[in-house]
């Protein structure tokens, strides 16, 4: 059997969706399990009961500082240890993103898993492109951004969520390898001129006051992520290419631009109207 964590999150439920649409027997796990799911909290070892499960998706169990998810996934990879797990599958992030805020959770992660004895799979996921698009900001008659002209290879986390459903199918196949999983370029003037509204770029300084002064609700790390994000991007370190997502779907991916021009349209102003 076949468990993927963090099943009520967004890439999780997806990939469990992608899992079963192709007659593979799977179940979820999640700190607030539906029914037919196994709870797992990170947080309780005492939860974690991976006894039966062939292959693990260990989906990362990010949104919280470094110390706190890498020993989550410790905790995780220990109790797969224990209860002869069969392979390990873990959504890590893109290798350009080396530079970013949150790289060093995942990098840390991918070290126990290759220490961890089991068969493994790394798939070191883009950004999704229903980030770029929700993180453009509305202003007046157009939108506004710290991206600059610079470029993002993004990808729709629908592809995303199948591509870990191919791997996680045939294990054996992509034992020991490491995918790069990134999109087509696109940029925050690219998604503007869908929308048929102006792009305007403002300060990295700008974008940072914006985050702490303007953003209820942020986590204290997540301000200086979402703004390595906009630095990356802004200065050209994520808009390399790789051939390994579409190798894996065996197709063409889904064109990132419609998604992240849908993503912000639902963020326009109107749209709450």
């Amino acid at each position: 059997m076949m468990l993927v964590t963090g099943a009520n999150g967004s890439l999780g439920s997806a990939t469990l969706a992608a899992l079963r649409a192709r007659g593979v027997a799977a179940t979820g796990g999640s700190r607030t399990p539906d029914e037919g799911m196994r709870r797992l909290d990170f947080d309780d070892r005492m939860s974690l009961d991976l006894v039966g499960v062939s292959t693990l998706v260990l989906i990362s169990a990010g949104y919280a500082e470094d110390d706190q998810v890498v020993g989550r996934h410790a905790a995780v990879l220990d109790a797969a240890v224990r209860d002869g797990v069969g392979h390990v599958v873990y959504t890590s992030l893109t290798t350009a993103g080396d530079h970013l805020g949150f790289a060093l959770a995942h990098r840390a992660t991918e070290r126990l898993v290759q220490a961890s004895g089991l068969p493994w799979t790394i798939l070191r996921n883009g950004l999704y492109a229903e980030l770029f698009g929700g993180l453009l900001m509305w202003a007046d008659d157009g939108v506004e951004s710290a991206f600059g002209d610079g470029a993002l290879a993004a990808v729709a986390r629908e592809d995303l969520a199948e591509a870990a459903a191919i791997v996680a199918a045939d294990p054996a196949g992509h034992r020991g390898r490491v995918h790069d999983l990134v999109g087509t370029p696109i940029t925050a003037g690219q998604v503007a001129d869908r929308l048929g509204v102006p792009h305007r770029t403002i300060g990295l300084g700008e974008y940072r006051r914006r985050l702490l002064d303007e953003t209820p609700g942020l986590l204290p790390f997540q301000p200086p992520m979402l703004a390595s994000i906009a630095t990356g991007i802004r200065h050209g370190f994520l808009d390399g290419t790789s051939p390994d997502l579409a190798d894996l779907l065996g197709r063409p991916a889904r064109d990132p631009l419609t998604t992240a021009v849908a993503a912000a349209s639902s963020t326009r102003p109107e749209a709450g109207r």
